[in-house]
């Protein structure tokens, strides 16, 4: 849960658990539900139908058979080979799935056939209940050129752009000088950053015709673009709506997404530092009024980006759960998938508008699989050999969908969790958020955790100054990692040197009997040096009691803990300071890592084109050279390191 209970006694907490208990099994909804995705929005959905006494049915690849959402739903069944169209998006095989377990309902989740009108459509022929909008809705939204039309017509802000779809490359090039650069090219079916290019001259605006068309048709089978002005320096802030089918509709408060990389969200915050109540009030209303022009049930997410002026325009609604939604769970108190079943049975809404809360801030983080030192972040694939989520800090929730063993692989979006957290107010928040992240135990693939810590901590975000811009702004260079100040710097070494001797120590007795000593057993001070980065730096130490002196730069500092160094985590508290380090590994010789805080052309000319997560990434040559060979064709699978082109 987001919120801790504090102020009921036992009697009156199981009257409300009670309560809950009956709430859910008075209403009659399905018997059966089958989840058409993976991974944690499919654990998810199941936690909440688990709840509400539904029994779930889970589809999954070959690859995913021992997947934890494939182990939490009552049944289970393949529907096909690791590629996402021969499972994930196959249609035929869901449906027969469908009709061999009697489910009686789909819960999409996000992704894959979500926004999908076809597979609504075959669901409503087959009498199968569809845990989203009607198919029009996913029609008319799914579309951003029909969306935005409908969108003026209900007087609702647009950016100013080309209504229709840009035929070619030349038209495009026209098109963005009447409305004037900058521009974003973007694919009018999808979303999630995939198909989307901002060009700030003709140049920009041919090559990102090319490249978004060709991630548009790949991602969506769809490779219409549009063009519309490009709002620089903007926040993204998104609306959640809740819609029944009796016409009722209501807006959840706001979600601050403006932390972005490659135009996907990496850090979402509720509510927004940024809006006061009359603007938060207008973006609600404007969005509540889209859903009733296109007839909306179900939970929908209206985005829109706002400028420095607070004037905000409509970008995009999105006709299905968005992987944020904790966020607002948190500061509502209401569960988005039990409102989305009940609304899909036809029960109307249970709330109006006046009950919508904002209680406490929350903050949300996607822990990745990724190299955060790489463009942000660029998929990293393998085991997890060791995982421990920090369940153990207070209001922290992690949405998941894997566990120690599980692997990453090149196949799904490499999001490893969302990590949650709750407090009264946003620093109460974002405190958790820091100790959550220091608790948090990923070894087997690169994670982004190094790159997340630092955004909730650096003064910008902390003071709400963010705009979708702030990735390369605050690291123009790319991401270098935590730059240790010097008392930082200090504590390190001083942490460091004391793990070290720590770990001496025990190494003198086995099972309480003393074996041959690496130190002599009487001795309570040491003399090290000890590595970071490019320096090495002599540090002196004793002894006293758990306690460990060290004498790092002529300055003496106090370093205390229990030592447990069988754990990956060490709380530790250097002259009052309490932090959490981790122990990433130790060689044979004793040396220790561990965590703390966290062809013929010419330079710049394209040399191949990679796809990663569905997204077109240009290959340039960093020097002017000629290739030697090409040890990669089209349609490879690389990986990480891989050799592709050979430059002399």
């Amino acid at each position: 849960t987001c919120q801790h209970v504090s102020s009921l006694d036992l009697k009156n907490l199981c009257f409300v658990h009670l309560s809950r208990f009956l709430l859910f099994f008075s209403l009659q909804t399905f018997e059966k539900l089958l989840i058409a995705n993976r991974g944690e929005i499919a654990c998810r959905v199941i936690k909440t139908c688990k709840k509400m006494g539904i029994k779930t049915v889970a589809i999954h690849s070959d690859v995913d058979a021992n997947a934890v959402h494939v182990k939490m739903a009552d049944e289970a069944v393949c529907v096909g080979p690791a590629p996402t169209s021969k499972s994930y998006l196959n249609m035929d095989a869901i449906m027969e799935v469908i009709k061999k377990t009697r489910a009686q309902a789909v819960h999409p989740g996000y992704g894959f056939l979500s926004e999908n009108k076809e597979f609504a459509r075959r669901l409503a022929s087959e009498g199968v209940t569809f845990i989203g909008p009607d198919t029009h809705a996913i029609q008319a939204m799914g579309d951003k050129i029909e969306s935005k039309l409908l969108a003026k017509n209900a007087k609702v802000n647009t950016i100013p752009g080309f209504d229709g779809v840009v035929k070619d490359a030349d038209e495009a090039v026209r098109i963005a000088r009447e409305i004037g650069y900058p521009v974003m090219i973007k694919a009018s079916a999808g979303g999630g950053g995939k198909g989307m290019r901002i060009a700030w001259d003709d140049e920009e605006t041919r090559e990102g015709f090319r490249f978004s068309s060709q991630e548009a048709a790949s991602s969506f089978g769809d490779d219409r673009l549009l063009i519309e002005k490009f709002i620089d320096n903007p926040r993204h802030i998104e609306i959640q709506v809740l819609a029944d089918k009796h016409g009722n509709a209501l807006w959840l408060n706001e979600r601050e997404c403006s932390i972005q990389r490659r135009n996907q969200k990496v850090v979402e915050e509720a509510p927004s530092t940024f809006l006061d109540p009359e603007t938060r009030r207008a973006m609600g209303e404007q969005a509540v009024a889209l859903a009733k022009a296109v007839k909306y049930s179900s939970a929908g997410t209206v985005e829109f980006l706002v400028d420095s002026s607070k004037n905000f325009y409509f970008l995009e609604m999105n006709t299905r759960l968005q992987v944020e939604h904790p966020v607002t769970e948190c500061i509502t108190g209401l569960d988005l998938v039990q409102e989305m079943i009940r609304v899909a049975k036809g029960y109307p809404l249970r709330h109006k508008q006046a009950d919508i809360p904002i209680n406490g801030w929350a903050v949300e983080c996607r822990v990745y699989a990724e190299d955060p030192y790489k463009s942000f972040g660029l998929p990293s694939i393998g085991k997890l050999s060791q995982y421990q989520e920090p369940l153990h800090v207070p209001s922290v929730r992690v949405d998941s969908g894997i566990q120690q063993g599980s692997d990453i692989s090149i196949y799904y979006d490499p999001m490893i969790s969302k990590l949650i957290t709750y407090g009264s107010n946003r620093a109460e928040a974002l405190k958790r958020m820091e100790e959550a992240l220091d608790n948090y135990v990923i070894r087997g693939v690169a994670h982004n955790i190094s790159l997340l810590r630092e955004v909730i901590i650096h003064p910008r975000f902390v003071q709400g100054d963010i705009s979708t811009k702030f990735l390369p702004e605050v690291y123009p260079d790319g991401f270098k990692g935590h730059k240790l100040t010097d008392l930082e710097r200090r504590e390190l070494l001083a942490t460091a040197a004391s793990l070290y001797v720590a770990e001496q120590l025990r190494s003198q007795r086995f099972l309480g009997t003393p074996r041959i000593p690496i130190a002599k057993s009487k001795q309570s001070s040491w003399e090290l040096s000890v590595r970071l980065g490019d320096g090495i730096y002599p540090v002196a130490v004793s002894k006293d009691g758990s306690s460990f002196s060290v004498e790092v730069d002529g300055m003496k500092l106090n370093v205390t803990s229990e030592w447990n160094l069988a754990s990956p985590l060490l709380s530790v508290t250097i002259d009052g300071t309490q932090r959490t380090i981790q122990r990433l590994s130790r060689n044979a010789s004793g040396d220790t890592s561990i965590q703390f805080l966290g062809t013929v052309v010419s330079e710049g000319q394209e040399i191949c084109v990679i796809e990663a997560m569905k997204m077109q990434n240009s290959m340039i040559a960093a020097k002017t050279g000629k290739v030697k060979a090409v040890h990669c064709k089209a349609g490879d699978t690389v990986g990480e390191g891989d050799l592709l082109v050979e430059l002399e």
